[in-house]
């Protein structure tokens, strides 16, 4: 049972964020800051799978400086409003070591400044897939290019912005598939497969499959990630809920929020932290920031209280060592959770996060437990396995860009059939939850499994597994092939998903019946879907798209093809 009220602890010393939390003030020299960050992002450039993770703190003011941003970096600034700190040149994320490729440009992300750029004429770019973010950025008399234009062949797949302002254009150029919340876009161009916008002001006009656009005039509900300031001290702003919202939450009228001073923290550190030590602050009703790092848990993280911060910097990663979940949330009010990457550890878990126990039905519709730019991986850094990443069952629960992974590619030893198993990405028990930016990737049976009534999905992306061996390892008792992306169970009688994506590139000569599963029925409406067949074994396929209708996908050995449907 959870306790019936949160303690309020007051930890008296000055906040210490650690050696991985990097924090600037505008009457620094220049060239010193510019010595701090050039060689950590020389060291985390191509650093896809170690273990190095850094947080970078920047007081309100202005700078003069080019932020490069590469893998487990995160940049944030410390006002109340993005426009508090303001960076003339460059923050941004480019492909140079690739040569233009950001398909792996993983985990990354900015949030709560103004960029205005110089360093590539007014160009600001940010070329990326998964697992990464842009929140609360006011690109200032500037363009925003979402893919390396430098080089010829400078592909991405796929990524999120959320309450942003961008005041002359978006180039989305070869970005495959993509997400925007509560942004003024000002004028966006291009589209590749799937493109989704929510709540923004001044979004394309185009009409699907033409232009690959689905547009959603307001955010159904919503609350705002949780972000650090500082003035005299650090706080936490809590954004409170809102719904059926439109545009940035700091302008005119500027959203209301709940400040937490950081004393009410429990600020932890890797090096040096255990589960014991963290479960322990949080019984004693502190909230928790997770410094940069990769925490080994012997034991799962208990979160009992409601409205318990949880605030990851650096794409701080927890592993259960011991085949636990990493982290079990009460069935409670409004807890959020943001910045962390979840880590299947050697030993297999049943779920890395769950949210609520089985028998979960209060109504928390006043106050939701929220989920913010938060990955789960399985395998890639090392051998991982789960049964599934994770698992909702409380009710009214908000995910707000998720990327769940089982790893394709990474490490040697950490990736294989037998290697990284794992059965599910995503499993909602629970009524009413809903969706921004839910990107689930190669498990080995069913991706995403939603079995709650009232959800709702608004950006969907998904690579079904490349490693199949053979249609038999990966075909249902039922003797359908394969396993749908998304299914949605037969008891459900509602159920809202806009913009679908669902991809195949597979390494051997298996098919795929149905990419997409659901029940009929008035309350069940799906938009805007579409299959790919990106590369892979010839005559390999998806068959239909969903329930048996739409074209298939597939390489007949001579032609790609590439079909859509409503």
């Amino acid at each position: 049972m959870a306790p019936a009220s949160r303690p309020t602890p007051t930890n008296p010393k000055p906040a210490d964020f650690g050696p991985n939390v990097h924090i600037f003030d505008p009457s620094m020299p220049m060239a010193d800051i510019t010595s701090t960050i050039a060689p950590i992002f020389q060291s985390q450039d191509t650093n896809q799978f170690g273990t190095g993770r850094h947080a970078y703190l920047f007081k309100p003011g202005s700078y003069n400086l080019s932020v490069d941003v590469g893998y487990y970096m995160t940049v944030h600034g410390l006002g109340h409003s993005p426009n508090d700190v303001t960076i003339t040149g460059a923050v941004q994320s480019l492909a140079t070591s690739t040569q233009g490729l950001a398909l792996n440009s993983f985990w990354r992300g900015v949030e709560n400044l103004s960029i205005v750029p110089t360093t590539n004429g007014d160009i600001s770019g940010w070329a990326v897939s998964q697992a990464t973010f842009l929140r609360r950025v006011h690109i200032v008399h500037g363009q925003l290019f979402l893919f390396d234009w430098r080089y010829p062949s400078n592909f991405s797949s796929g990524g999120f912005i959320a309450d942003s302002l961008i005041d002359r254009q978006i180039i989305s150029g070869s970005q495959q598939q993509f997400l925007t919340r509560n942004t003024t876009l000002t004028n966006w161009n291009g589209g590749v497969w799937n493109m989704v916008f929510v709540g923004d002001d001044q979004p394309p006009s185009g009409s699907w499959p033409d232009q690959p656009f689905t547009v959603v005039e307001k955010t159904p509900v919503i609350r705002e990630k949780p972000y650090l300031t500082f003035e005299n001290d650090y706080a936490v702003q809590v954004p409170n809920l809102k719904r059926d919202s439109q545009g940035t939450s700091w302008t005119n009228p500027l959203d209301s929020a709940t400040t937490l001073p950081i004393s009410q923290f429990y600020i932890a550190k890797a090096a040096t932290d255990t589960a014991d030590s963290i479960n322990d602050a949080l019984r004693q009703g502190y909230h928790l920031i997770l410094t940069p790092g990769v925490y080994h848990l012997s034991r799962s993280l208990e979160v009992k209280y409601s409205s318990t911060v949880i605030l990851g910097l650096g794409m701080a990663t927890l592993v259960p060592d011991n085949g636990t979940p990493a982290m079990v949330i009460d069935d409670v009010d409004g807890v959020s959770i943001s910045g962390i990457i979840f880590d299947a550890g050697p030993a297999r878990s049943p779920q890395l996060l769950v949210i609520g126990g089985a028998s979960s039905t209060s109504d928390h519709s006043a106050n939701p437990t929220a989920l913010f730019d938060l990955s789960c991986r399985v395998g890639g850094a090392a051998a991982g396995s789960t049964l599934n990443c994770i698992t909702i069952n409380s009710n009214n629960v908000i995910l707000d860009n998720i990327w769940i992974w089982r790893a394709d590619h990474g490490n040697p030893g950490a990736v294989g059939w037998t290697v990284n198993p794992a059965d599910n990405g995503l499993t909602v028990q629970g009524q009413n939850v809903v969706a921004y930016g839910l990107f689930v990737e190669h498990f080995q049976k069913v991706q995403t499994a939603w079995n709650g009534n009232g959800g709702q999905v608004y950006m969907y992306q998904s690579e079904i597994p490349y490693d199949p061996p053979d249609q038999a390892s990966w075909q249902q008792p039922t003797g359908s092939k394969g396993y749908a992306s998304y299914k949605v169970g037969d008891q459900v009688s509602s159920h809202t998903a806009k913009g679908l994506g669902i991809y195949c590139n597979f390494d051997n000569q298996v098919e795929l019946d149905n990419a997409i599963e659901t029940p009929t029925g008035t309350g069940i409406q799906l938009n805007h879907l579409t299959t790919q067949w990106l590369n892979g074994k010839p005559f390999s396929a998806i068959n239909h798209i969903i329930n048996g209708t739409g074209d298939r996908v597939y390489d007949n050995g001579r032609n790609l093809n590439a079909k859509s449907a409503t």
